[in-house]
């Protein structure tokens, strides 16, 4: 699992506005937003460097599930990518900071829930978690059982 240092030295310091950084990518399905699930989210914007390998996890995860099953999962609840901000409880820039990060479902993968009772641990998610790392991300859920709705990026 990288650092917040090895973040830095790979990506520069952060900025406020992503400028310079920043992409969207297209979603092969329509996700609703975590708090507020009548509005539809189509796009996410990302770090240019992820924006490929983005897709490709939810292109995966469309195959895998279908979109029914996506909804029936809360998989298609989006919580954020990019978000200019320290870590929580922390000090350090967060790997959203870059857009290198993404949560999902989280009203249901609270930040101190472990395996014990995070949705995101259940076998039904397994595959999902599965396709993250196939295409360079991890689980903190699954690295450190917390934080399950996060998944960050770390290949490089």
């Amino acid at each position: 699992m990288k650092t917040i240092t090895q973040y830095k030295i790979k990506y520069g310091m952060p900025s406020q506005s992503g400028s310079g950084y920043l992409t969207q990518i297209d979603l092969p399905y329509p996700m609703r937003l975590a708090w507020d699930r009548k509005v539809i989210v189509n796009k996410i914007s990302c770090h240019r460097a992820i924006a490929p390998a983005l897709r490709a996890v939810f292109e995966d995860i469309l195959k895998t599930y279908g979109l029914p099953k996506i909804q029936e999962l809360g998989i298609d609840l989006f919580g954020g990518c990019f978000n200019y901000r320290a870590m929580r409880g922390g000090s350090d820039f967060s790997v959203h900071s870059w857009g290198l990060a993404i949560d999902l479902d989280p009203e249901r993968n609270l930040l101190k829930e472990t395996s014990r009772t995070a949705r995101f641990a259940r076998p039904e998610y397994k595959a999902m978690i599965d396709i993250f790392y196939k295409h360079g991300f991890i689980s903190l859920g699954r690295e450190k059982n917390y934080d399950w709705m996060h998944f960050q990026w770390d290949r490089f």
